[in-house]
């Protein structure tokens, strides 16, 4: 998927990406996702990014907690990024994880990484204005409180 210069902080997600493929670059496939997680963390705060990384994010609706959401990386208040250390390629099902983020947050854009190839994967996911075709694949990423 070509990257489009005017999607929403395209600046932020060429350098995050750039940091993504330091890391693969560095280590290769093979690893285990939190190895990847944390030394993207370090190479994005090194290129300048302020990250929160393992970003918890509570789904409120009308005052109440319904489910709970814990993000990769949120990056400069405006990116969530989604690690993953797959050998297979991406499938629906993470691409639903990142658009789950984006519906939580608001956020209208995020990085799906996966660094379990023999080449850095990567998508850049709009936040979808309708959620219906997603509703199957969403599911399983909220965390719900016991009744």
């Amino acid at each position: 998927m070509p990257l489009v210069d005017d999607a929403p902080h395209s600046d932020i997600t060429y350098r995050i990406i750039g940091a993504a493929l330091a890391v693969h670059h560095k280590i290769g496939p093979g690893h285990k996702e939190r190895v990847y997680q944390h030394m993207l963390t370090d190479e994005m705060v090194a290129r300048g990014l302020c990250v929160e990384p393992e970003r918890a994010v509570e789904i409120v609706v009308d005052e109440k907690v319904y489910g709970l959401l814990y993000l990769d990386h949120l990056v400069n208040e405006s990116v969530v990024v989604e690690c993953k250390a797959l050998s297979h390629l991406l499938t629906k099902e993470e691409i639903a994880q990142v658009i789950t983020y984006l519906a939580a947050t608001g956020l209208p854009v995020g990085l799906l990484l996966n660094f379990g190839r023999r080449r850095l994967e990567f998508k850049r996911i709009l936040r979808p204005k309708k959620l219906d075709d997603w509703q199957q694949y969403i599911a399983p990423y909220v965390w719900r409180p016991k009744s």
